[in-house]
């Protein structure tokens, strides 16, 4: 979008929040750099230079602006709505591989050459793979200065620098303060501090792009929880997280401009990828606008969008054990899938420590599987052939999903292996890989909804009616469950744990 000058001028204008994080304004005559919503007078258009991302103003020279806070934008919906390859390396680099694997590493993940990333990258977003995972190092680094009390050493071990005085530099250059000064500037202005302190843990906000409508999203998460792993307390979803240095427990809490985000880490080097992960679960980089704008063009969808716009996805921090839960839940209730995974967690999770709630467990890893004996497993003999399958397949390799994967690739693994149809398939593709256009047209609840609304109710018909929904039909299908009175659909009360 940032080629477009005129439109983007219009939005700068305007102050349009919408296109926050879409693309950049640098200032020549300031130096600086803002998001398009910045409160500041607007430059003049002669002044302006747009560029796709905070990394490619930082290459360019440019600072922060210090009112608007551009690098604390939310990300580009962009990269959440595609599975080509630059798409799923900002995923990866989000996700923290190049600061653990380097650019090689994240190369070979993606399957093309180090020059070949670094070649798209460029071209696409103004820097390459080591500078944009620059920029957010130094964006976390940011919100651990304004936000914790750790010391400045810990800070940049926990941003992912490799000397304290990188971090030092890195910070006086993209902010024009040091740290220190920018920690002190926070404590004059107030600081950003959104929940009570809570010793051994991190506190912070995630920003999303409004409308947010936390029912659904809240709703699914806190109905589908498997006990041990996940609950719903003091108003928070809380569950624990396989980070790649060690564990963590995260509280998150719906806000009316924020989710607050409360964790507690084993290893503070986790942080960045353990915010990532948070956000990707709740889909908070999508486009509301342009998602509910296509939706309500089919005047059969467009009430139920007016009604509450700005659902959201449900997804997942590990694609893996979304995978084998949707698996247990093949043709059960929501109670007896939670059941089944309760049964997998205690005997095969690995124990943490959660003072501040009931969580026991992590989910168990595909590793961790292996070793399980079919006949333990209350279900047809037909599922256990699919689940240990899918079991062998996650802890060999032969069949990678995550946030990198390519979806029609990941559908025609998935179709391959004993037991997986278009359900199973499909709620894998919406939920684990985030595919926005992934499609349930078998679905029960679906079919329900559809033939209440007069649309189609047969999945052929239906798939051919929702053409005009693409490429955002996983987001129709939460309008379509949202009829149902479902416990899904209700964001939960506001009171102790529930399991």
């Amino acid at each position: 979008m940032y080629t477009d000058t005129d439109r983007c001028v219009r939005a700068v204008q305007s102050k349009d929040a919408r296109f926050d994080g879409w693309f950049f304004t640098a200032v020549r005559t300031t130096g600086i750099y803002c998001r398009p919503s910045c409160p500041a007078v607007p430059p003049k258009v002669e002044n302006m230079t747009f560029l796709p991302s905070a990394a490619a103003c930082q290459q360019a020279g440019y600072r922060a602006c210090k009112r608007c806070r551009p690098d604390t934008s939310p990300g580009s919906p962009e990269w959440n709505a595609r599975a080509d390859a630059v798409a799923r390396a900002m995923r990866l680099i989000q996700d923290g591989v190049v600061d653990r694997e380097g650019v090689p590493g994240l190369a070979a993940r993606l399957g093309y050459s180090t020059r070949q990333v670094e070649r798209q990258l460029l071209a696409e977003l103004g820097a390459g793979p080591l500078a944009l995972a620059r920029a957010q190092r130094a964006q976390t680094a940011r919100l651990l200065i304004e936000t914790s009390t750790l010391p400045m050493a810990d800070i940049a071990f926990a941003a992912g620098f490799s000397s304290i005085r990188t971090f030092n530099d890195t910070v006086r250059e993209v902010f024009a303060l040091s740290p220190s000064a920018l920690r002190e500037r926070a404590e004059r202005s107030g600081g950003r501090k959104v929940l009570p302190r809570v010793p051994g843990t991190l506190s912070l906000r995630l920003p999303y792009r409004a409308p947010l409508n936390p029912d659904n999203l809240f709703g699914h998460l806190v109905a589908t929880a498997v006990p041990g792993v996940e609950e719903w307390r003091d108003g928070a979803y809380r569950r624990t997280l396989r980070l790649p240095y060690g564990t963590g427990v995260v509280a998150l809490t719906p806000g009316p401009d924020h989710i607050g985000c409360r964790l507690a880490l084993t290893d503070l080097r986790d942080l960045t990828i353990a915010i990532s992960r948070c956000r990707w679960m709740l889909d908070l980089d999508a486009d509301p606008e342009a998602v509910d704008g296509q939706l309500r063009a089919d005047p059969l969808l467009a009430p139920l969008v007016d009604k509450a716009p700005g659902r959201r996805v449900p997804r997942t921090v590990d694609a893996a054990e979304f995978a084998v839960r949707a698996v247990l839940g093949q043709q059960v209730s929501t109670a007896a899938a939670r059941t089944h995974a309760a049964r997998l967690v205690t005997a095969y999770g690995e124990k943490v420590e959660d003072p501040h709630g009931g969580l026991t467990h992590l989910f168990p890893s595909p590793e961790a599987l292996a070793g399980l004996d079919p006949e333990a497993l209350a279900v047809p003999g037909s599922r256990r052939t699919t689940l240990t399958t899918l079991i062998s397949a996650l802890a060999d390799g032969s069949l990678p999903l995550g946030i990198d994967s390519d979806w029609e690739a990941a559908r025609a693994r998935l179709t391959g292996l004993p037991g997986f149809g278009p359900w199973t398939t499909e709620i894998i593709a919406m939920r684990a890989l985030g595919d926005p256009d992934a499609f349930l047209p078998s679905d029960l609840g679906v079919r329900r909804a559809a033939r209440g609304l007069g649309l189609p109710s047969t999945p052929a018909a239906l798939t051919a009616r929702a053409g005009h929904w693409r490429p955002w039909r996983a987001y129709a299908v939460q309008y379509l469950w949202a009829t149902e009175d479902h416990a899904i659909n209700h964001l939960p009360p506001v009171r102790g744990a529930q399991s």
